[in-house]
C-alpha cells in the first residue's frame, strides 16, 4: 500500500465518523489516535441486537458509521452479522476505512497505531 497525502486526508475524514468496534481496548486505541465517536458493539449482559438498537439511537441521520471489527475471521463474521442489522435500523454505513485497513494487511484494530504512524510521516 502506498502512503500518500491523499490517503492521509482520507483517514482524517474518518475521525469525525461514528466508529463501531468490538470492545474497550479498541475504543481506547482509536480515541488515543484522535477518533472522537467510538463505540463498542459488545456490552456485558446485553444482546447484540439490543446493543445495536441502543447505538442506532445515538446516531443521527447526518452521521456516517464505519464498522471496524477486527479483520480476522471472527471479526469478519461479526461484521457480516451486524451490517444488515444496522442498515435495517437506518444507519448509513461507509466501510471504505475498513477497506483501507484490509489493503494494509491489518488484522486487529488494536494495531492501528503503526499504520497511523506511517501516515503521519507523509
Amino acid at each position: 500500500m502506498r502512503f500518500t497525502p491523499r490517503l492521509k486526508f482520507q483517514i482524517e475524514k474518518y475521525k469525525s465518523y461514528i466508529i463501531l468496534v468490538e470492545g474497550k481496548k479498541d475504543i481506547q486505541t482509536l480515541k488515543s489516535a484522535g477518533f472522537k465517536k467510538v463505540y463498542a458493539i459488545h456490552k456485558t449482559s446485553v444482546s447484540l441486537r439490543e446493543r445495536l438498537e441502543h447505538l442506532a439511537a445515538l446516531i443521527t441521520k447526518k452521521d456516517k458509521a464505519c464498522i471496524l471489527t477486527d479483520l480476522d475471521k471472527k471479526g469478519r463474521q461479526l461484521h457480516t452479522k451486524i451490517k444488515p442489522i444496522l442498515q435495517e435500523l437506518g444507519i448509513k454505513i461507509d466501510n471504505n476505512f475498513r477497506g483501507i485497513l484490509i489493503k494494509a494487511h491489518m488484522s486487529h484494530i488494536e494495531g492501528i497505531h503503526n499504520f497511523l504512524d506511517k501516515i503521519e510521516k507523509i
